[in-house]
């Protein structure tokens, strides 16, 4: 008999902010049948699993007893700021669906750059019919900022279309098709290779502000950005001087500091800059319920699980 069978009490609390519990309690329910889960409430009873995203300090302060936070994406750096269960272990999603969204929209982006496909339709909007000559890939090296799910899907994405490939991480990493750089000491030789830089990293208090005019500079000239990661790793204003100053050619823009990015933000209405409301990947319910209870199973029997997230770390 499993452990999960033996604990046919289980309790399952969900609590997640800006999302309608409902369908996800539902079919949480279905997928644990056994187990009792509830839409948390204040004063609750103690669960022993939390199901969350963007939870308040209250649902965590009234939890001391969580043995598991379930995150239902695969950033956790809200999460990482609130005080939390000293014993229980935080996981993230792994992909739920959103490795093939990122690869979409990353290539949907560099693909539009590189073919100038914003110039073709300004021509268009003109009514006028143009050429412009050919560029060569390999004069546009990109490199992925982070290699985990995300990064390494979008990495396969991205070769699968010829492109030069670079990849770089916290520790070395051997992937197919990517010339792999890591840690500090090799940073600015990735990004001197590069030309268009794509980040994928987790934010922590080390990549928080990574993005700035000392690391855009050193990309190649004309040099081209796309953060889909978050908000936090970008210096805003260093973007737009090196815009201005012609040393970068553009960006597209997923994710900002503060969002919904406020109506007087110079995003919106620079030439350079593609914005895009935080919707390069998101998360896909029936996909995430089954890995998350598959997880939830498996830590009950005992067994190892993905996506435990250390929190020195922060991912």
């Amino acid at each position: 008999m499993t452990g999960f069978q033996q604990n046919s009490c289980m309790h399952i609390s969900f609590c997640c902010t800006g999302t309608k519990a409902a369908p996800w309690v539902d079919e949480l329910r279905a997928a644990l049948p056994r187990a009792s889960i509830d839409e948390w409430q204040p004063g609750s009873p103690q669960a022993d699993y939390g199901v969350v995203w963007a939870p308040p300090q209250q649902f965590l302060d009234e939890q001391p007893g969580l043995k598991g936070i379930f995150n239902i994406g695969a950033g956790v750096d809200a999460l990482m700021k609130l005080r939390l269960p000293a014993d229980a272990i935080v996981v993230r999603i792994d992909d739920g669906g959103m490795a093939v969204q990122m690869a979409e929209f990353v290539c949907h982006a560099l693909i539009r750059h590189f073919r100038e496909l914003d110039g073709y339709a300004d021509d268009i909007r003109n009514r006028k019919w143009s050429y412009r000559k050919p560029r060569s890939r390999a004069d546009f090296p990109v490199g992925i900022m982070g290699l985990g799910v995300l990064g390494e899907r979008v990495a396969r994405a991205v070769d699968h279309f010829d492109f030069p490939v670079l990849g770089w991480s916290r520790t070395a990493k051997e992937l197919p098709g990517v010339r792999g750089f890591a840690g500090q000491d090799q940073f600015d030789a990735f990004l001197a290779a590069t030309k268009v830089l794509v980040c994928l990293l987790p934010l922590t208090p080390e990549t928080q502000g990574i993005m700035n005019a000392r690391s855009l500079e050193r990309l190649m000239p004309g040099g081209y950005v796309i953060n889909v990661a978050r908000g936090g790793h970008l210096v805003d204003e260093d973007l737009i001087a090196l815009l201005d100053n012609g040393h970068l050619a553009g960006a597209t823009l997923d994710v900002f500091r503060t969002e919904p990015l406020p109506a007087e933000h110079p995003f919106w209405k620079h030439p350079r800059i593609t914005v895009t409301p935080h919707t390069s990947a998101r998360t896909l319910r029936e996909e995430t319920i089954a890995q998350i209870a598959g997880k939830i199973l498996a830590f009950q029997r005992g067994e190892p699980i993905a996506g435990v997230v250390d929190r020195k770390r922060g991912y």
